[in-house]
């Protein structure tokens, strides 16, 4: 393989895995999202009725938000008998860490190699 064809399969697998983050980082941009997964984040499971103590959302609001963090792959549900319990999915916190991670190494070569370039430009 050329490098050429490296750096594109490169491109593209980046390409991919920031728009796969971008969906977590989208459901975890909203407050009650957020509360929602703080509520989740012991490993507990919990029903729609537990996550909504203390709130004042209605078991719709609070469905259609789980929904969201559902489709994000943030959290995944269970039925048990009429309920639906969920659960935090710890993977899609570690990919968003893995994946800041990653842009973090970058930024800090691009700072590196500006450090270099300003430090080796001759001073006017």
């Amino acid at each position: 393989m050329s490098n050429d064809a490296r750096a594109r399969s490169a491109r593209a697998r980046w390409s991919r895995r920031a728009a796969a983050t971008a969906v977590v980082f989208a459901a975890l941009g909203d407050p009650t999202r957020l509360a929602l997964v703080g509520k989740l984040g012991d490993g507990s499971l919990r029903s729609i009725t537990q996550l909504g103590q203390d709130s004042a959302l209605t078991r719709q609001a609070i469905s259609k938000h789980l929904r969201v963090l559902e489709d994000a792959g943030v959290v995944r549900s269970r039925r048990q008998g009429r309920e639906s319990l969920f659960a935090l999915n710890p993977k899609a916190i570690t990919g968003l860490q893995d994946y800041l991670a990653l842009v973090s190494s970058q930024w800090d070569d691009a700072l590196v190699r500006l450090k270099t370039f300003v430090e080796r430009s001759p001073s006017g």
